[in-house]
C-alpha cells in the first residue's frame, strides 16, 4: 500500500482534479479516501452553485484515490453514476470514498459528498477495473 504522502505525491500529476477544481486529499488508508475542494467562481454554473461536473470530478477523484493505493494495479472506472441531492452552494465540498466489494479485477465502491454542514450533496456508485503495473 502507499502512504499518504507517496498517493498526494502521485496525485499531484492529476491536474484537472488537483489544479483546475482544487482538490485536496484529507485522508487516504485501507481503500478508503477523503477529499474536498473550496468553491470557488469558476465552479459555479449558470445558477450560481456548484457544476454538477465539479462535484462528480470531486467523487470520481475521491475514488481514484481510494482505489489506487496499491503497488501491485492501478484502478480505472468501469462505470460509475451519481445523483445530485442538495446544491453546493459556498465553502467546502467533502467527498468519502468507501469500498463495497473486491474481486480479482472489479471492484465496486460508495461515495458520498457533503458539504461543511454535513449535508448530503451527492450520492455517487463506483466500478473500477484492476490493470496490473508493468514496473
Amino acid at each position: 500500500m502507499y502512504t499518504l504522502d507517496e498517493l498526494k505525491e502521485f496525485f499531484k500529476n492529476d491536474l484537472f482534479a488537483m489544479k483546475l477544481l482544487g482538490a485536496e486529499i484529507i485522508e487516504a488508508k485501507d481503500d478508503y479516501a477523503k477529499c474536498s475542494f473550496v468553491i470557488q467562481d469558476d465552479h459555479r454554473n449558470a445558477k450560481g452553485t456548484a457544476m454538477g461536473g465539479a462535484i462528480y470530478t470531486l467523487a470520481d477523484f475521491t475514488f481514484a484515490v481510494a482505489t489506487n493505493q496499491h503497488k501491485a494495479y492501478y484502478t480505472v472506472t468501469t462505470t460509475s453514476s451519481i445523483s445530485y441531492m442538495r446544491p453546493g452552494i459556498e465553502g467546502k465540498l467533502y467527498a468519502e470514498s468507501v469500498k463495497l466489494r473486491e474481486g480479482k479485477t472489479i471492484c465496486f465502491y460508495e461515495v458520498n459528498v457533503y458539504n461543511d454542514k454535513k449535508e448530503i450533496v451527492a450520492k455517487a456508485s463506483f466500478s473500477g477495473t484492476h490493470v496490473l503495473r508493468n514496473n
